[in-house]
């Protein structure tokens, strides 16, 4: 399925399933539309059969996930321009239309460097986590839970769905315990870096139930009852988001970051992996540096049940809807954006 043509019959999809109680105009028709131009639908026989065969896969697609739970992890480097920035949150309200259940955890690395570097907040990572310092953890909490997550919870409002900003620290939504680098043998002290304990899914459900999305920012806060439970936690984001999926048993969760997928030694996309192909190629290094934390977060959120994680090229416009959408029922994503890791 061609990304363009998939993500422009998706957004007529939603077009119409928004407007059941109105007249129907074709988006070729309205001079102000610019999702689909006439010509890439209507003017020849093979635009027709491409059309069709867009919206059978698609439609088999949303059957299967209508009333699903779908979490999206929303990377600071996938936000890499405006634009970029404008069409995920449209892919959201789009899901959000076509009745899947869709929550977002987001990052914010570069905003938070940027602030850093402006109020003169050392940081350094240890083992590709974050040292967070009671400051660093203040100015990361004053970043995420400001300005990057209220410009998506609006941005999403903006293209007709309707979400929530929050933080792990609203209604106890995320409780941490410190987490600790390195090894037994030898433990790295992160500061306030926290490992997700508990999940507060009911709140995240009540809201999913009433149609909105939650747009959490990974800020945490000590679990109840114990004495840290006043400390304020920095949370990978990606952890955070696996670990969400999980407790939620959701039927997707999607890490859009700023590679293409997981690759072979020739550099060549692998577009499906399982959880013991994944341990297969961490031992003949196939799989290296950087990677391994990724394609650990995607199998520890299968093995928490859910049935699918995708590793998704955010930089590609439309990732969303052509990762979710555009594998058909048996929801192998567009088979072009990314690796999809099963059990």
């Amino acid at each position: 399925m061609k990304l363009f043509s998939a993500a422009s019959t998706i957004l007529l999809a939603a077009s119409i399933a928004d407007n059941t109680s109105h007249a129907f105009v074709a988006p070729s028709l309205t001079s102000s539309s610019s999702v689909v131009p006439s010509t890439s639908l209507f003017s020849s026989s093979d635009s027709s059969s491409s059309f069709a065969a867009n919206a059978i896969t698609i439609a088999s697609s949303i059957s299967s996930l209508r009333g699903q739970t779908v979490v999206v992890k929303y990377g600071g480097n996938a936000m890499t321009t405006p634009e970029l920035a404008s069409l995920f949150c449209q892919d959201v309200a789009t899901l959000q239309k076509l009745g899947l259940r869709i929550v977002v955890v987001h990052g914010g690395g570069p905003m938070i460097n940027a602030m850093l570097d402006k109020v003169g907040v050392e940081s350094r990572f240890e083992g590709g986590m974050r040292v967070s310092t009671a400051q660093v953890v203040e100015v990361a909490a004053m970043v995420l839970c400001g300005q990057v997550n209220k410009n998506i919870s609006s941005g999403i409002s903006q293209a007709g769905g309707h979400a929530l900003g929050l933080s792990g620290r609203d209604d106890a939504l995320l409780q941490c315990e410190k987490l600790w680098g390195g090894d037994a043998a030898a433990k790295i002290d992160l500061g306030n870096v926290g490992q997700v304990k508990v999940v507060n899914t009911d709140l995240i459900n009540q809201l999913l139930d009433a149609g909105i999305t939650p747009v959490i920012a990974p800020i945490g806060m000590g679990c109840k009852g114990q004495e840290d439970e006043s400390v304020v936690y920095n949370i990978n984001a990606d952890v955070a988001a696996g670990r969400i999926a999980g407790e939620l048993k959701a039927a997707r969760v999607l890490f859009l970051t700023d590679i293409a997928g997981v690759l072979d030694k020739e550099m060549k996309l692998l577009k499906s992996l399982s959880c013991n192909d994944i341990d297969n190629l961490i031992r003949d290094e196939t799989i290296t540096g950087g990677m391994i934390p990724k394609v650990t977060y995607a199998t520890d959120a299968v093995k928490l049940g859910v049935q699918g994680a995708f590793i998704t090229d955010g930089r590609v416009p439309h990732a969303l809807l052509n990762e979710i959408l555009a594998g058909g029922e048996k929801g192998l994503g567009s088979g072009e954006g990314g690796t999809v890791v099963t059990l």
